[in-house]
């Protein structure tokens, strides 16, 4: 094994022990548990990572990488706009069937809290956030709709709006707090939701895209 091999082999194993701990006992995490689990020392995590809101960070970073990557497939680049949300809409309701749908709620709600507690790491947290959360931007960017082309402070805006949409929607689903939010309700909450905001610009007046 190379030695980059071996490094990457380590981050791997890390990444994986700190989603069990980290999703068990949140800001409580201990770094030494995480190293133990991954079969290394805690020299190893501030050599890959630098502290342990390195790691979280990464984690975070790790956990939505394959999401996004996910849904560029999921919603075909033809599409205009409202059916680009709705492919969208419908690929987020099927993740919330995955068998990690639970583990990644409580990472999700784990995350919530640590951030809460720790604000260095929240404002680390919502970077990495908001930097996988261009891959959507760039998704629904350039898609036509009502005769105009949407441009990308149009689709920052639906993504925020969508993101908060989903993340209520879908904590609820597996908590059984959102009965008959089956894929067709995502999908028409979803396009509802375009379909009064997404070519509003900051000021109220209506965009054509070309501005």
């Amino acid at each position: 094994m190379t030695r980059a091999e071996a490094k990457e082999r380590n981050r791997r194993a890390l990444l994986d022990a700190a989603f069990q701990v980290v999703s068990r006992d949140g800001y409580r995490a201990k770094l030494d548990e995480i190293a133990e689990r991954a079969g290394l020392t805690t020299g190893a995590v501030y050599s890959l990572f630098g502290s342990k809101n390195g790691l979280v960070v990464a984690l975070v970073a790790d956990y939505l990488r394959p999401y996004y990557e996910e849904v560029e497939q999921a919603v075909p680049a033809e599409l205009d706009l409202l059916e680009a949300v709705d492919a969208f809409a419908r690929y987020y309701r099927r993740s919330c069937d995955a068998p990690d749908a639970l583990a990644r709620l409580s990472l999700q709600i784990t995350l919530l809290d640590m951030a809460l507690h720790d604000p260095e790491l929240g404002s680390r947290l919502a970077t990495s956030i908001r930097a996988q959360e261009n891959h959507l931007i760039a998704l629904f960017t350039g898609r036509s709709h009502n005769g105009g082309v949407v441009t990308p402070q149009q689709a920052r805006r639906l993504t925020t709006a969508l993101r908060a949409l989903f993340v209520g929607l879908s904590q609820g689903v597996p908590l059984g707090l959102a009965p008959g939010a089956d894929e067709q309700y995502f999908a028409d909450v979803a396009r509802a939701l375009a379909s009064g905001m997404s070519l509003i610009g900051h000021d109220g007046a209506l965009q054509d895209g070309r501005a």
